[in-house]
């Protein structure tokens, strides 16, 4: 099979390795920097650059960029995709991407599916891609509407074989639900933890607990400006839930309430136990 991939990053260069690495199929890649194209050569995640002559080619095309150059991307080649081919973005978002790119779908016979690879590092580029990134990883495909089973089946079986542990079907809708509580509030608590006065003085005083509520403050702001402010509308719900639930903390310290805080910390380990069984 011929794969096209959109964008060398973090994502897509993992992407790209990982095919490379366990597979037969060939993988043509494009990057806005041609240097990265020219690394991703050099080291053999990709066999050729993606050119424009190879689009008509591609059986697949995974698209990593930023969301609104996905739908850019999709736009502009939409007539020179294959009438066969599967078109799968993989943007941390879904409404705000699929929702022009289905309007697209509709006047040609290629095929539209979004997705978002649950992985990630708080490093972004190429150089930090690595083709082991998706192990043990879900894959989220938010098809429009129902899908054939044929179709569903291939692309369970594709992401599996790309090292995956699970596939998971579901809406765009619940997936930007999910994804503002799950992945984006966590990066905006960890980037207004990081904030306090005495974080430049921790070393010493530190262990996993602070590498753990800081990891994600390290990320690329560009982009998870363009995500948060996609979902603002899911995600503002639950940060006022949040400061909700820390102001609970607050108030029986300030009290001094101590069968109060004991509540409330017993209450988040028994939820925490439950989620890891």
């Amino acid at each position: 099979m011929n794969i096209g991939i959109v964008g060398l990053g973090l994502i897509g260069g993992s992407l790209a390795k990982y095919i490379k690495e366990n597979t037969d199929h060939t993988v043509w890649g494009y990057d806005i920097d041609p240097t990265v194209i020219t690394r991703a050569m050099l080291c053999e995640a990709i066999d050729d650059p993606l050119i424009p002559s190879r689009i008509p080619q591609c059986d697949m095309m995974l698209i990593a960029l930023y969301p609104s150059l996905c739908v850019d991307y999709v736009r502009e080649h939409a007539a020179e995709f294959a009438s066969h081919a599967l078109i799968v973005d993989c943007a941390g978002v879904k409404r705000t991407v699929q929702s022009p790119i289905c309007e697209i779908a509709g006047h040609y016979d290629w095929q539209y599916i979004g997705g978002h690879p649950m992985a990630g590092r708080e490093f972004s580029g190429f150089n930090h891609s690595q083709s082991n990134l998706f192990e043990r990883a879900s894959m989220i495909l938010t098809p429009d509407g129902e899908i054939d089973v044929k179709t569903r089946a291939f692309l369970k079986a594709f992401f599996l074989e790309m090292g995956f542990a699970t596939v998971r079907f579901t809406t765009p809708d619940e997936h930007d639900s999910m994804i503002a509580y799950t992945s984006q509030l966590a990066h905006i608590v960890s980037s207004a933890y990081v904030k306090n006065p005495l974080s430049d003085k921790h070393k010493g005083f530190s262990a996993g607990s602070f590498q753990d509520m800081t990891r994600v403050a390290k990320l690329n702001e560009n982009m998870w400006t363009e995500l948060m402010l996609d979902n603002a509308d899911l995600l503002v719900p639950s940060i006022d839930d949040f400061i909700f639930r820390l102001y609970q903390y607050r108030e029986a310290l300030a009290d001094k309430n101590e069968e109060q805080l004991r509540a409330l910390l017993k209450e988040g380990r028994i939820i925490k136990e439950a989620l890891t069984k």
